[in-house]
């Protein structure tokens, strides 16, 4: 049985809206499965997507069954599903699957609206970044109604390596900061380590090497750290900027929900401080930091 079962049939369309780092990979995942879609992004050229059709979002609306968000912030997902007309009954009925990193209040919010509508909306944050996207083995946190969750698996599995419904409305953008918050405080310490490292002229393959079989090991130690630090490459195509939001909007959500996270708040400054001169530099870079500088 091939990932694409039940999405190759003519009438099932799935439009990807936003052709950014990430929705260009999930796109070009969805064509390569098989599946017909359409690419919905303004600034997009005609071939930005081999194989997938360039429409605008009047189009995709009308023609998709299913949207696929990639978008900047809950700001732009709002403002989409309005432009869409998905927020005020009259359409026929769409599943949006939201894979930006959301506030979750307004996730939440926005789940409801669309319910009323006569529409479906699950919140499916991704990790794994473009490279990720492009191979179709992102990790989903899929947050949804049992239904509407039901109805996402088609698509989700032809994208993502693991996809967990972590919980109704709004849980898969908490679980994406969860996750966000702890790599973004790895990379911090993961820095200092291999300072110390260097301080005292070890080899950083061997010592993280013996790390990554005990108790002090994580994805930075594991993955990020000789994949785009040591290796110098800096190349994840993830950026700082966006880092410092993510964590930035864990810690506002924290707040709004009334949890203290005061060492998130100290970590959220420091990723402020370093992604304002330059916020589309490599987020990798924040284990290499500037002298003095801690956690």
């Amino acid at each position: 049985m091939s990932r694409s079962d039940g999405l190759s049939r003519p009438e099932q369309i799935v439009a990807v809206v936003g052709l950014g780092n990430m929705g260009r990979g999930i796109a070009g995942t969805l064509v390569r499965a098989g599946i017909r879609t359409l690419g919905v992004d303004p600034a997009a050229s005609v071939d930005v997507v081999p194989g997938a059709e360039l429409v605008d979002l009047e189009t995709a609306v009308h023609r998709a069954g299913t949207l696929v968000l990639s978008l900047p912030g809950s700001s732009v997902v709002e403002r989409v599903l309005a432009d869409a007309g998905l927020t005020v009954p009259g359409r026929p009925r769409r599943l949006v699957v939201d894979t930006s990193t959301a506030d979750p209040l307004v996730t939440r919010r926005l789940a409801a609206v669309l319910a009323d509508a006569g529409h479906a909306l699950v919140d499916a944050p991704v990790s794994g970044g473009p490279s990720g996207a492009a191979a179709g083995q992102l990790t989903v946190f899929l947050g949804g109604e049992h239904t509407a969750v039901e109805q996402a698996h088609p698509v989700l599995r032809v994208l993502a390596g693991k996809v967990t419904h972590v919980g109704g409305p709004g849980a898969g953008a908490v679980a994406k900061l969860v996750n966000n918050m702890l790599c973004a405080v790895h990379l911090q310490i993961t820095g200092e380590a291999l300072g110390l490292v260097e301080a005292a002229g070890l080899d950083p393959e061997k010592v993280f090497a013996a790390v990554n079989g005990a108790s002090g090991r994580s994805a930075v130690t594991e993955v990020n750290l000789p994949r785009w630090i040591l290796s110098g490459t800096f190349d994840s195509g993830f950026p700082m900027g966006l880092m410092a939001r993510d964590i930035s909007l864990a810690v506002d959500t924290g707040r709004d929900l009334g949890a203290e996270l005061p060492l998130a708040a100290h970590s959220a400054g420091t990723w402020q401080e370093r992604s304002a001169g330059d916020p589309g530099a490599d987020f990798n870079l924040m284990a290499r930091p500037t002298t003095g500088e801690r956690i």
